[in-house]
């Protein structure tokens, strides 16, 4: 089973999802419920929810990007190393998502927070297991991981 904990680095979350923590527990257990891949091991990470000046901190940082974004993910190992971990340990922990409420709720034309921010966390959580999107085949394979799990969600 997958787990998250969450951790609020910036208080404005409140305004826009009442407990966060609460939000993505139901989440996850509906995915959980959902999809049983991972029944018999523990597989977990941590979500940071930030706003503009922590990510642009990390960003710089970790990606020399001096600017803030709308999500960041550290991988604590890479795909091949996680896989065996997988196959092996009944505990993983797959590393850190960040995410800045201000790109979410500055965004032109929104009209569900809640949906951005699953899109957000779940890109980021399908970054811990090793994807990316670098080439125009690994973004097609990622935006089909990331749609399916969507789709438990709902």
């Amino acid at each position: 089973m997958i787990r998250i904990n969450v951790i609020i680095a910036n208080i404005r979350w409140h305004r826009y999802i009442k407990n966060p923590g609460n939000f993505i527990d139901k989440k996850i257990n509906i995915y959980n419920q959902k999809n049983k891949t991972f029944k018999k091991k523990t597989i977990f990470c941590t979500l940071l929810l930030s706003g503009d000046k922590e990510i642009k901190k990390l960003n710089f940082k970790f990606r020399k990007k001096n600017q803030p974004t709308n999500v960041l993910s550290f991988p604590f190992y890479k795909k091949k190393e996680l896989t065996n971990r997988i196959k092996k340990d009944k505990e993983i922990y797959l590393g850190d998502i960040i995410i800045n409420l201000s790109k979410i709720k500055d965004k032109k034309n929104i009209t569900n927070f809640k949906l951005e921010f699953n899109k957000l966390w779940v890109h980021g959580l399908v970054h811990l297991f090793g994807h990316d999107h670098k080439r125009e085949k690994d973004f097609k394979k990622m935006n089909m991981i990331e749609k399916k799990f969507l789709s438990y969600l709902n």
